[in-house]
């Protein structure tokens, strides 16, 4: 394995390119632009870190994250695409897709939560669906982030033992493990369908955490059109006294009790 990205390292380039995302979803909002970026990849692959990295000086007006729970009775009688549809940006906006439409590609071919007709449907519609929303001036970005066997067995085990993350196992998940090929050739035959000139899939080597997030931050940066664009200056105006206001006393509201003040001691 070749050594791990160190850490002065990663977080004064990762701090210099989130500068560059504020410059770019600035001009986002400015130009109208509808931005789309879609994060897929194996379990504990990083995915949830890159976009955490993405969004985290981002404005929520202009950055939207998406993670769509598992669908409704009534979503399932739907075209497979209507409740994503519902997602896309509108004029302004960045939406950021923890998971997408592949979950019909993947987990739900794998787990048996479709049936054929339906996943090779979707192997047919996907392609076109893509198509529609570049032809309509969406600027749509793919991301599949790759990791080891050895590297998800490490990262799974390290969040079993871990109770601030034990949240991130499910049974899907673990299920999964036992199914690390069978994820391996739907993956393959995904590509093999979807992974278009007009809409490329980019890979994500996420063997090492902090290099995926730097690579894949600044490839995202080189992916949509942006340039800096004039922002207002914002100048702090002066309070204005008024001394006819007495602010009420402390006791007549209940405040959160000291905890931290414990702490000082």
């Amino acid at each position: 394995m070749s050594r791990r990205m160190q850490k002065r390292v990663y977080e004064a380039e990762l701090l210099r390119l989130q500068a560059d995302l504020t410059t770019m979803t600035e001009w986002i909002r400015q130009s109208g632009a509808r931005v789309v970026v879609v994060f897929e990849g194996r379990d504990a692959a990083g995915k949830g870190g890159a976009i955490k990295r993405v969004s985290e000086y981002l404005s929520p007006r202009i950055c939207r994250i998406v993670a769509l729970p598992a669908p409704t009775e009534r979503e399932r009688t739907e075209w497979y695409f209507q409740r994503y549809v519902e997602q896309l940006p509108s004029a302004g906006e960045l939406v950021l897709m923890d998971r997408s439409w592949y979950n019909r590609a993947g987990v739900e071919h794998v787990m048996g939560f479709c049936t054929s007709d339906e996943y090779h449907r979707f192997l047919t519609q996907a392609p076109v669906f893509e198509q529609l929303l570049i032809d309509d001036g969406i600027i749509l970005v793919k991301y599949w982030f790759s990791v080891s066997d050895a590297e998800q067995e490490r990262r799974f085990q390290s969040r079993v033992n871990d109770p601030l993350r034990r949240w991130k196992l499910s049974e899907v998940d673990l299920e999964a493990r036992q199914r690390w090929s069978d994820y391996s050739r739907a993956k393959d035959v995904m590509f093999r369908h979807t992974d278009t000139p007009e809409s490329p899939w980019y890979v994500v080597d996420a063997e090492d955490k902090r290099a995926a997030r730097i690579n894949c931050i600044a490839h995202l940066l080189s992916q949509v059109p942006y340039h800096e664009v004039d922002e207002a200056r914002l100048r702090l105006p002066k309070r204005v006294q008024d001394d006819g206001y007495l602010r009420p006393p402390r006791d007549l509201y209940a405040y959160v009790p000291d905890h931290a003040g414990t702490l000082r001691d």
